[in-house]
């Protein structure tokens, strides 16, 4: 294996050997509400991406902010970024094609945990001093619990969203944004963080229907513009695809991964990469879309449970899938560079796939404009997030102080090389 790969191996290593001690307790959860619920994510899944994605109207009646659709649409901006673009390729890199089954099997049972989340979310949503819709953990953990401890986990989760934000939601998205269109178009880091300061602020001063209303057009014409270049790769390689199957379903059960024997190849790498980038990708199970589920005008609880259910279908069956079928049918997961002779990087993979799947400079503009697209979608949901959580903290009159200043952090972290969360793709 190559020392490129071997250093992507042992960088990531420590981040998910943390991480995962909290997957299998979400896992298990989703296991548990899929058979409580009587594996409502398959059973009405039909029904829950036509009351989402083709019905789109609101309850007669319904108290909310905004339509079922927006407050879904705003809760996929957050979690469909760069893990659908650089972290599939992460995950196929070190744990071999096996691992986008694992990520399915993640989506299939964060799907309950979507569901219950979301229902949650709107079941013990409060009101605002300016009379907007506020929900998610924050609020649920101590209404629901009836005791101090549930008032604590309430506290943790608002704290802890908050540093959230500025983080995942905030820095790396900025920084990722301005670095490829370095790298691509020659758009000076700082120029590109000011544009995203501005853009940003402009859309957060108006609140969560401003956020609503451009997620609800920036977010299915990001993912159209995305998945469509994938399933032209595709059909280009139609023959390909079944022996892709072959590879994922095969590779998830012996373990034979792209990282070769030199690391000990094992099933135990494939899942564990898998369920890792699984739950990165769509956030099942967090407690963060149901911040955004609470602000939809719905009658009932189970009807946004059931919208927001579809996010992780999207999110991972649909787009993940893409992803990670471009890898793996154009062969760039196992490719080596001529140069170095060494296996490529995960960082450059998918931005790879692409290019050798579409014809001149299509497929590094798609991957590269996609990342654009995610990235800033991500810090608009995000940035909602940190503004429910600082509401809850410190009361509203914390919700503008906020805005200017997640939007300062977004100018700032464009430029600087340290943030960085290696995605760039050339």
């Amino acid at each position: 294996m190559g020392m490129d790969r071997l250093r992507v191996f042992w960088g990531a290593r420590k981040h998910h050997l943390g991480a995962l001690s909290a997957h299998p307790p979400l896992l298990g959860t989703g296991l548990y509400l899929t058979i409580r619920l009587g594996g409502i994510q398959l059973v009405r899944l039909g029904a829950a991406l036509r009351l989402g994605l083709i019905k789109r109207h609101d309850d007669e009646g319904a108290e909310g902010d905004i339509s079922q659709f927006e407050a879904l649409t705003t809760a996929m901006a957050a979690t469909v970024g760069t893990g659908n673009i650089v972290g599939v390729a992460t995950a196929i890199s070190i744990g071999g094609p096996g691992a986008l089954f694992w990520m399915w099997m993640t989506a299939l049972l964060g799907m309950a945990s979507k569901y219950s989340e979301a229902f949650l979310g709107v079941r013990y949503r409060t009101t605002d001093a300016a009379g907007e819709k506020s929900g998610g953990p924050q609020y649920y953990l101590e209404r629901g619990i009836p005791n101090g401890f549930g008032k604590f986990l309430a506290l943790c989760f608002a704290i802890f969203a908050v540093c959230a934000c500025f983080g995942i939601g905030n820095m790396t998205q900025g920084n990722s944004i301005a670095s490829n269109l370095e790298r691509s178009f020659a758009v000076p880091a700082w120029v590109t963080g000011g544009a995203l300061a501005v853009l940003t602020l402009v859309v957060l001063v108006g609140g969560i229907k401003s956020i609503g209303k451009v997620t609800a057009g920036l977010v299915p014409a990001m993912i159209l513009f995305y998945v469509l270049g994938a399933l032209y790769i595709l059909g280009a390689n139609a023959s390909m695809v079944p022996a892709a199957f072959g590879e994922i379903f095969s590779q998830a059960f012996t373990g034979t991964a792209a990282t070769g024997g030199f690391l000990g190849s094992t099933i135990m790498i494939a899942v564990q990469y898998g369920v890792a980038r699984g739950i990165f990708s769509n956030e099942s199970g967090m407690g963060s879309a149901a911040i955004a589920a609470a602000s939809a005008q719905t009658s009932h609880p189970v009807r946004q449970g059931l919208v927001s259910m579809t996010q992780t279908f999207i999110d991972t069956i649909i787009v993940v899938s893409c992803t990670g079928l471009v890898i793996i049918t154009t062969g760039v997961w196992n490719e080596v560079d001529p140069a170095s002779g060494q296996l490529i990087s995960a960082s450059i993979m998918t931005g790879q796939a692409f290019s050798h799947g579409l014809p001149g400079e299509w497929g590094h503009w798609i991957v590269t404009i996609g990342l654009v697209l995610f990235a800033y979608s991500t810090i608009l949901g995000w940035a909602y997030y940190g503004e429910r959580n600082i509401e809850r903290l410190v009361g509203r009159g914390g919700v503008m102080p906020f805005r200017v200043l997640f939007s300062l952090v977004v100018f700032s972290a464009a430029p600087c090389s340290w943030v960085s969360c290696g995605t760039s793709l050339t």
